[in-house]
């Protein structure tokens, strides 16, 4: 659980004017990349939004997280995702997820040579930010991407 913040001027641009439009139109855009998020809810107040539900994998809390701050308006994301085993247990996660917002001038060869010492690399980011990535050639200054540990 934590906050998270993002460059709030990027993305894709949320449906309504409410704070309630928005989570509508912010829940339809996690069930449309197909994440399974059980009890999921959204919450939306002004530039925040707060999520909870429970999910198997921490990538798909990460990626969960990482769509709602790539949506234009969202300045901070507040987590309660809780990552459950298949017998029902909480996982206790320590580690918190390494996010990287997009610069002017960047792409994922230039992301993955300054991270992991190789450009060939971004496929593993490009695959980390799948669904939301569709092309590893197709990002925008200050959309955020998940970084993942190799």
């Amino acid at each position: 659980m934590g906050l998270f913040s993002f460059f709030k001027g990027a993305g894709e641009k949320p449906e309504g004017t409410t704070d309630e439009q928005k989570a509508k139109f912010m829940e339809a855009v996690i069930n449309r990349f197909g994440f399974d998020v059980e009890g999921l809810k959204i919450e939306v107040e002004g530039e925040k939004v707060s999520v909870w539900g429970k999910v198997k994998d921490p990538a798909v809390k990460e990626k969960v997280i990482v769509g709602l701050g790539n949506i234009d308006g969202v300045a901070e994301v507040e987590d309660f995702i809780a990552v459950q085993s298949e017998d029902g247990e909480i996982i206790d996660e320590t580690e918190t997820p390494e996010l990287y917002t997009v610069k002017k001038g960047d792409s994922l060869s230039k992301i993955a040579k300054a991270i992991y010492g190789d450009p060939m690399k971004y496929k593993i980011i490009f695959e980390a930010n799948k669904p939301m990535l569709k092309d590893p050639n197709l990002i925008y200054p200050g959309q955020a991407l998940r970084i993942p540990k190799i």
